[in-house]
């Protein structure tokens, strides 16, 4: 499995927890006898990523997406199954095998608080025995790509979120990580500077060709930066394949946005109305009637404006998690 960035073969990972009823009379019989159970967190998942795929790992909270990048970055040992990255088995922690990976999660931080982020940034260049060289130059590319200079010699506590954000992705890739776990990184960030770190991403990945295993619930990551989506639901794998496959296989629907000036206009016969917003209508029909529907709009009524698209992909998504893989 060499030729492979990342393996996994029926893997498995179950946490025991402590489980009793209700009153002293429990909680007395739990110090002498304590009743476990076990929980599945991820139940027989298998795929494979090629080095330089950037793939969409996908799934509601609880689906077992962190706990798979926990193992996958070696955090975390799995129950069962196989799994190598870069052909080496992760829980062994293998100093090779940790200068070749990384794993950014949107809510922990790495960043120092009280010190300015350059201090942090050195004690990485530290711990993964950076030479000079190697290291200034990666931080001068990072610090372009990310617009870091007036950020550097803060302290990383007077940093917005969208600024410490950025430094804790500089933080996580002076190492030029070949494997690069992304668990929610723009979470919690305004419109912009997700944008931002989405081109940062694919920018990174085109450079080093570097594998990206990417979790997002903002599904404009995914659309920008993904072509392959795995999506999983109580542990299990639901889809592995193509974004766009994905789509079609889930979209009956097709919506279409009318802009007429004004909602005084029935639009119930030509199919399900969505919305109604100060002139601009959304209809829901099926995707084989849409040339017609279109048509009618056109003939009957003042149009002012007109389009046609796919559902958003979030509705796509909720599909799968409702109807099971394809």
């Amino acid at each position: 499995m060499t030729d492979l960035a990342i393996h996994t073969l029926d893997l498995h990972k179950e946490y025991v927890v402590s489980e009793r009823e209700a009153g002293i009379a429990a909680a007395l019989r739990g110090l002498v006898r304590r009743q476990t159970k076990m929980i599945p967190a991820v139940d027989g998942i298998s795929f494979d990523l090629r080095p330089g795929e950037v793939v969409g790992f996908l799934g509601p909270n609880g689906a077992g997406k962190t706990t798979t990048l926990k193992m996958l970055s070696g955090l975390l040992h799995p129950t069962a199954g196989e799994l190598s990255v870069l052909g080496r088995t992760p829980w062994q922690r293998e100093r090779a095998f940790l200068q070749q990976i990384t794993l950014v999660m949107g809510q922990r931080n790495q960043l120092v608080w009280d010190i300015p982020a350059i201090d942090s940034f050195e004690l990485n260049r530290s711990i993964y025995r950076l030479s000079p060289a190697d290291y200034h130059h990666t931080l001068d590319e990072l610090t372009e790509l990310l617009d870091l200079a007036p950020l550097l010699h803060k302290p990383v506590r007077n940093l917005s979120l969208g600024e410490r954000m950025k430094c804790e992705v500089a933080a996580a890739l002076l190492h030029r990580p070949q494997v690069v776990f992304l668990d929610e990184p723009t979470i919690g960030l305004d419109v912009t500077m997700q944008r931002r770190i989405r081109s940062f991403i694919a920018e990174y990945n085109r450079r080093n060709e570097a594998t990206v295993l990417l979790t997002s619930h903002y599904m404009a990551d995914v659309e920008a930066l993904c072509r392959r989506v795995i999506v999983i639901h109580h542990g299990r794998l639901l889809y592995d394949g193509d974004l766009s496959a994905l789509l079609r296989s889930f979209t009956a629907d097709k919506t279409i946005v009318v802009q007429l000036g004004d909602c005084s206009n029935d639009l119930s016969a030509y199919g399900e109305v969505v919305s109604c917003d100060e002139g601009t209508v959304t209809l829901r029909v099926p995707k084989g009637e849409t040339a017609r529907v279109t048509s009618r709009l056109l003939a009957d009524l003042p149009v002012i404006d007109l389009t046609v698209e796919d559902p958003p992909i979030e509705e796509v998504i909720e599909r799968v998690f409702e109807q099971g893989a394809p």
